[in-house]
C-alpha cells in the first residue's frame, strides 16, 4: 500500500494544529487509513501533555466521545526505569483530549516524535479505532515511550483531528498527514 502525503503543518507558537476535510488535503472516503507523523514537537511551556481529539462537525468542536488506554515505558537520565499502565490517561466514554506524550519538556534537547494511526474515519456504520506510539523527552529528564489506543465511539464520520499541548502552545514541530491505500 502506498502512503500519500495529504497535508503538512509546522507549528510556530500555535495553540493547536488541525487537519480538516478540505478536498485532497483532508479526510474523505478515499482512504480507510490515515497516518499522522509527529516530528520534533516542542512545547512553549515545560511539562505539557501533547494530545489530540476528533470532530464530527468539520472542526467546530473537538469533543468526540472516546474510550482509550495509555501505558508507557520510562528511563531516567540518572538511571531507573519503569513500564506501566497510566490509569489517569484513560478516557472512559468521555470527550476530553487523548494524551500522546506526557509531561513533555521544553528544553533544547526535549521534544517528542511519533505516529498516530486512525482507521476508517469516514465510516458512518462503525466506531473509529486508533492507536499511537510517541517517544519524547520529559521535563524531569526522563525518556518516555508512550502507547495509546482506543476508539471514537461514534458512527458519525470523523472529519477533523486537532493536536494541542494541554496547557500551552506548540512552539515548533511538524505534523504530516498521510492517506494509505
Amino acid at each position: 500500500m502506498a502512503m500519500t502525503l495529504l497535508s503538512s503543518q509546522t507549528a510556530d507558537n500555535d495553540g493547536s494544529l488541525s487537519f480538516t476535510a478540505s478536498g485532497i488535503t483532508g479526510f474523505n472516503s478515499t482512504y480507510k487509513l490515515y497516518i499522522f507523523k509527529f516530528i520534533n514537537i516542542h512545547p512553549v511551556d515545560d511539562g505539557e501533555d501533547f494530545e489530540f481529539n476528533g470532530s464530527i462537525d468539520a472542526g467546530s468542536n473537538y469533543n468526540v466521545t472516546k474510550t482509550s488506554t495509555y501505558f508507557q515505558s520510562l528511563v531516567g537520565e540518572a538511571g531507573g526505569a519503569e513500564v506501566g499502565y497510566q490509569a489517569t490517561r484513560d478516557n472512559a466514554q468521555n470527550t476530553r483530549f487523548q494524551g500522546l506524550s506526557m509531561g513533555q519538556g521544553n528544553g533544547g534537547d526535549e521534544s517528542c516524535s511519533g505516529t498516530l494511526w486512525l482507521f476508517n474515519p469516514s465510516s458512518t456504520t462503525y466506531v473509529k479505532h486508533w492507536y499511537s506510539r510517541v517517544h519524547g523527552y520529559k521535563s524531569g529528564n526522563d525518556s518516555i515511550d508512550g502507547f495509546s489506543s482506543g476508539y471514537f465511539n461514534t458512527t458519525s464520520d470523523i472529519d477533523a483531528i486537532q493536536f494541542i499541548m494541554q496547557g500551552g502552545n506548540i512552539q515548533e514541530g511538524t505534523i504530516k498527514m498521510y492517506g494509505v491505500g
